[in-house]
């Protein structure tokens, strides 16, 4: 759907979750908000399951070919509500060193391999909506019940947390000019790994210029024009 970047493609299921919230989602009860979770939830691990994206996980919602549109409705419907629902419930709990045992659960499970293979895509499909209805929230709950007692770890999280969004904008362009050196070329890992490094090191940075120079001046820009009309 967005071709000139593709991460765009989850601002348009966003702007559809704000319309839904500002329509439907606040005015449901907490009740009515629960049973909206667990249809969106059994709906979202049916999909991945049954094998609906073709490929046994739920790495939908990009693309309005196949049933990549649904897969991706279903992805906003649980995790939008979810988050809502977990907002009203949520009683945080002291858990010493939450930032730590959180990152460690993300790596671990970004660091396994496809499970299964093209004959049994189900397996993947049952590992995905593991991850995405039971674990991911989980570690919303982890880190939301942590507090930092540290500066190392306070600066730590205060930098990821300012630039999560602008690498995750700026980021594909340049994965996929790596993507395509890599394939042209047949290379493997082994000849490209410094790249990679670099990759990564380099993302990070540009989107630390585009957070300082761009996206606090225009933010900061508009916040004053709006508090000016409004006095």
């Amino acid at each position: 759907m967005f071709p000139l970047n593709g991460p765009s493609w989850s601002l348009f299921f966003e702007y559809i979750g704000n319309i839904l919230y500002a329509l439907i989602l606040r005015r449901m009860g907490t009740k009515a908000l629960t049973v909206l979770v667990a249809l969106a939830g059994a709906g979202l691990a049916s999909f991945a399951v049954f094998n609906f994206s073709g490929a046994g996980h739920l790495g939908v919602g990009w693309t309005l070919a196949d049933n990549n549109f649904l897969g991706g409705s279903l992805r906003l419907m649980f995790a939008f509500s979810a988050g809502l629902l977990m907002s009203r419930v949520f009683r945080p709990v002291n858990i010493r060193g939450a930032f730590w045992i959180s990152s460690l659960i993300i790596v671990v499970l970004l660091s396994m391999p496809y499970i299964s293979g093209k004959a049994t895509p189900w397996m993947n499909g049952i590992y995905d909506s593991v991850c995405v209805i039971l674990v991911f929230p989980l570690v919303v709950y982890l880190g939301a019940s942590g507090k930092t007692t540290d500066k190392f770890t306070t600066r730590l999280c205060k930098f990821l947390g300012d630039i999560s969004y602008p690498l995750y904008m700026v980021h594909y362009p340049f994965m996929y000019l790596y993507y395509s050196w890599v394939w042209k070329n047949e290379l493997t890992f082994a000849q490209t790994w410094h790249v990679a490094i670099l990759l990564v090191v380099g993302n990070i940075l540009l989107a630390y210029l585009v957070l300082k120079l761009y996206d606090i001046p225009v933010r900061n820009f508009f916040t004053k024009r709006l508090m000016n009309r409004q006095k």
